[in-house]
């Protein structure tokens, strides 16, 4: 199985008509990964929508809410936006070289989200926002060859944190599927406190004026 992104993939022309009709702010970045990057850094929650949607039960890089790991109220934050009880976990995605530097215990590569591995006694107050009360997380490790993009965000992040990895955990909220069409993307990130929206090349940000 070469990915999960098996699901509807949409253009960037497409994407920016539906934005256009919305009629929100948005700008094109030059480097969306970076913005991103930097975006995450700042403590901001990031609504990320590229690519083809996953086929399963999990977002994994596709259609996905991003957060910094180190903070730990970002769990809170993140529950209150899905609208979901506050004992639920969030997972980190973390680049595949940098997996055994922070997690054990468990296979690598994990691409998938399937299994739960200790976080490393050195890095479990580091990641609090990720790290269950049994000093477990369960990893999606992304390989650059693979997912790029979503590579290039984790690797600036590192630049600008020290820290590998980053939540993610799906894009909807509850009783929702998750997020598939940029019309979804919208009404998602309208709905609940999340700073800025990456849908394709494009930045949406709260509180941004025409």
């Amino acid at each position: 199985m070469p990915g999960a992104d098996l699901g509807r993939g949409f253009t960037d022309e497409e994407i920016e008509e539906t934005l256009e009709r919305a009629d929100v702010p948005y700008r094109r970045c030059d480097d969306v990964a970076a913005t991103v990057a930097e975006a995450l850094a700042e403590d901001r929650l990031v609504a990320w929508f590229q690519g083809r949607a996953e086929f399963g039960p999990r977002a994994l890089g596709h259609r996905s809410l991003l957060a910094h790991p180190g903070r730990e109220e970002n769990l809170r934050r993140l529950n209150d936006v899905k609208g979901r009880e506050q004992f639920r976990p969030v997972a980190p995605m973390v680049a595949a070289q940098r997996a055994a530097d922070v997690f054990e215990r468990g296979p690598l590569p994990s691409p998938y989200m399937l299994f739960v591995h200790d976080v490393r006694p050195d890095w479990r107050e580091r990641l609090p926002a990720v790290t269950h009360v049994d000093g477990t997380a369960r990893i999606q490790t992304v390989d650059p060859d693979d997912d790029p993009l979503t590579a290039r965000v984790l690797a600036g992040f590192e630049r600008r944190t020290g820290l590998p990895a980053v939540v993610n955990t799906s894009l909807n909220t509850a009783g929702r599927p998750i997020v598939d069409t940029p019309r979804d993307a919208l009404e998602c990130f309208g709905s609940g406190p999340v700073d800025v929206l990456a849908i394709g090349p494009y930045v949406v940000e709260r509180g941004s004026a025409r």
